[in-house]
């Protein structure tokens, strides 16, 4: 079964990139991770020089909010996670897309989206987003396989560079390490004090309040139990603060429940799913990330962008973008502690809050999202340009310095 949105016929000039993930969505969830990267992404291509398409291979998610109202191009393969006749419906939608680049996201998608690629002849991206430690034996089968069929491996941290070298067996010559970011235009655009005090409201804060806050999946990697934990030890010293978990997740119920064992009350909101996450945070007055472990959240760029004061972990995807007491608190994962006496130092020295929030901003300057698509621009003509050179070498010929530029 496949679904497609409407396509723009193909000009000439234009190079048909393919996007291939796994899924974007699980049930009940809405946009967030890899799907807000594409509705960040995607839209942002010079549609002059680019059409950029996306193939899911699992069933479209039922979530009210989808890439289509973006007018994003999204065909749905609707497979199972390991039907082998992905490979011959993939291969047709590629062939009549035309596609000359396909990018992938996922272990289904880098698998069967490579094999897609070696048929046809067409340079193959390969995208880590996470560092997992490890592979399932099955993957390390088909990754020493696919391995010299793959161009170009970008991974969004060092740690997750460090773990498509070593777990997806990636060359370290094939591999780049290439920050996301956030919208900037979005994120990082002044306020007037009547949208945040509007955000506010939405959000149940009431005037003068100090919130406290986290936007995150309710996944075990985001350490959010931990966070709660925390927050007793932060009432202790300043009861009158308020912390809000805004997301959603299939932990929902469990820290829901951990909430109450504390007696935590109205001082801890669990606020659901929030379509304008940009708001959220300019409602917030400090933002929380207790994550275990990361890629290098969209979250967290969202959040330097906007010049928050930032509590964070020192998880590997984190560090990468947060550096302790310039722009951020840094303190030891898994240690509600630690948390709290990080969020009590900010509280109590306001003059290292607004310090801090400075440097975010301008940390945040640096990952614009604009950019990291410029980028992508600047590689998939370069991989159009080498793909007649034999076995992929062209590309190692080119100067990729550009990848890891920063402003």
């Amino acid at each position: 079964m496949i679904t497609s949105g409407s396509r723009l016929p193909f000009p000439g000039p234009r190079l048909n990139v393919v996007h291939i993930c796994d899924h974007l969505g699980w049930h009940g969830s809405r946009m967030h991770g890899v799907k807000r990267l594409f509705a960040w992404m995607i839209p942002r291509f010079d549609a002059s020089r680019f059409d950029v398409s996306l193939i899911s291979l699992r069933k479209q998610d039922l979530s009210a909010d989808n890439l289509e109202e973006l007018g994003i191009d999204v065909t749905y393969l609707a497979r199972h996670k390991f039907d082998p006749a992905t490979f011959p419906e993939l291969l047709k939608v590629l062939r009549r897309k035309r596609a000359d680049i396909v990018h992938m996201h996922g272990y289904g998608a880098t698998t069967f989206g490579r094999l897609c690629a070696w048929r046809m002849g067409i340079p193959a991206i390969l995208h880590e987003h996470a560092n997992h430690g490890d592979t399932p034996w099955f993957q390390k089968v088909a990754d020493r396989f696919l391995a010299p069929h793959t161009d170009l491996a970008i991974a969004v941290g060092k740690s997750t560079g460090e773990f498509t070298t070593r777990a997806r067996l990636i060359p370290a010559e094939r591999t780049k390490v290439v920050y996301l970011g956030a919208p900037l235009d979005e994120f990082a655009r002044p306020r007037t004090a009547d949208e945040i005090a509007a955000a506010r409201q939405a959000l149940g804060i009431a005037p003068g309040d100090t919130a406290i806050g986290t936007v995150t999946r309710l996944m075990p990697s985001k350490g959010n139990h931990h966070l709660i934990d925390a927050i007793p030890a932060v009432l202790e010293r300043h009861p009158h603060v308020r912390f809000f978990i805004v997301g959603e997740g299939e932990l929902q119920p469990e820290l829901e429940a951990r909430a109450r064992t504390l007696g935590l009350g109205d001082r801890l909101t669990f606020s659901g799913f929030q379509r304008d996450v940009a708001a959220v945070l300019s409602a917030l007055d400090l933002v929380v990330f207790p994550s275990l472990w990361e890629g290098t959240p969209l979250t967290a760029f969202e959040a330097l962008a906007m010049g928050k004061p930032i509590v964070a972990t020192d998880a590997d995807g984190l560090l990468d973008i947060l550096t302790d007491r310039q722009d951020a608190l840094i303190v030891p994962k898994a240690d509600p502690q630690a948390l709290a006496n990080a969020v009590c130092e900010l509280l109590e020295t306001p003059a290292l809050a607004v310090a801090l929030a400075a440097q975010a901003r301008r940390t945040g300057a640096r990952y614009d999202i604009a950019a990291f698509v410029r980028k992508m621009e600047q590689l998939y003509l370069l991989l159009h340009e080498n793909s007649h050179v034999p076995n992929r070498a062209g590309i190692l010929r080119a100067d990729l310095d550009f990848l890891s530029s920063k402003p």
